[in-house]
């Protein structure tokens, strides 16, 4: 995947916004990209601060374009600064190539290793991952109940039926990441599918240990296979971009 996005409406002086994620490996390109298309970074001078200590940095070029951006965990880990805006060596015109981005790379790296646990009413996924390379996982369904329309007394019935099967769902993931999962280090986790569901997993005591962990949430996905797994790293290990456009004023007739 190089790169996925989603329009969102733009407001105030802003043109229209998007968010996109893009993956780690190409975010220097990227960068280098939006300056070509909308001009030179405004920034004071300064030393560059790719830094750690934060967890989105915000880049504005000269036409008005803005971009955030928001890597897994900032250097690999984690950080609890807001967004910031870099500053560019001994100039007042921001980065021209390659060369002054060295830190960015560094700074957008997420994780490498990577616990996933996907699980919605009626399928799972659970794995692990050394970069961006699926090493372990293990996928399965398992059938939740609907809700139904009935009343009364069959309501009752189908309600527990249902919270059985969930609970049974629930034990069934936590087993299966002690085993996938716990016998590896990890030090990030993707979770997806079923908030609820997610949560009753990661409230297990024997997974106390994943649930501390720097976290990426992706409740968009769809029922979990090993497809869907797979996408999960990438979009898990991915760049997230607010870009936003600049406002065009149109010329009066």
């Amino acid at each position: 995947m190089a790169q996925r996005s989603s329009d969102v409406v733009g407001s105030g002086n802003q043109g229209s916004a998007r968010r996109i994620e893009v993956d780690p490996e190409r975010i220097v390109k990227w960068v280098n990209g939006f300056v070509q298309r909308h001009g030179v970074l405004r920034s004071s001078a300064g030393e560059a601060t790719w830094s750690s200590a934060h967890r989105s940095v915000a880049l504005t070029a000269a036409d008005g374009a803005t971009a955030v951006l928001e890597p897994f965990a900032a250097g690999g880990h984690t950080g609890s600064g807001g967004a910031v805006e870099p500053q560019w060596s001994g100039r007042t015109s921001g980065p021209s190539g390659l060369g002054e981005l060295d830190g960015l790379a560094a700074w957008a790296s997420p994780p490498v290793d990577i616990a996933l646990i996907l699980v919605r009413r009626g399928g799972y996924g659970v794995g692990l991952a050394q970069g961006a390379e699926l090493i372990s996982h293990k996928v399965g369904t398992r059938y939740v109940q609907s809700r139904t329309a009935a009343g009364g007394w069959s309501q009752h019935r189908f309600a527990r039926r249902r919270d059985n099967q969930a609970d049974a769902l629930v034990v069934s993931v936590v087993e299966h990441a002690r085993r996938v999962v716990l016998a590896s280090p990890t030090s990030a986790l993707v979770v997806g599918g079923d908030k609820t569901l997610v949560r009753d997993v990661l409230a297990d005591p024997r997974l106390a240990r994943l649930a501390r962990l720097p976290r990426r949430e992706l409740f968009d996905l769809p029922d979990p296979k090993l497809v869907v797994l797979k996408q999960a790293l990438r979009r898990g290990r991915a760049v997230r971009i607010m870009f936003c456009e600049p406002h065009v004023s149109l010329a009066a007739p």
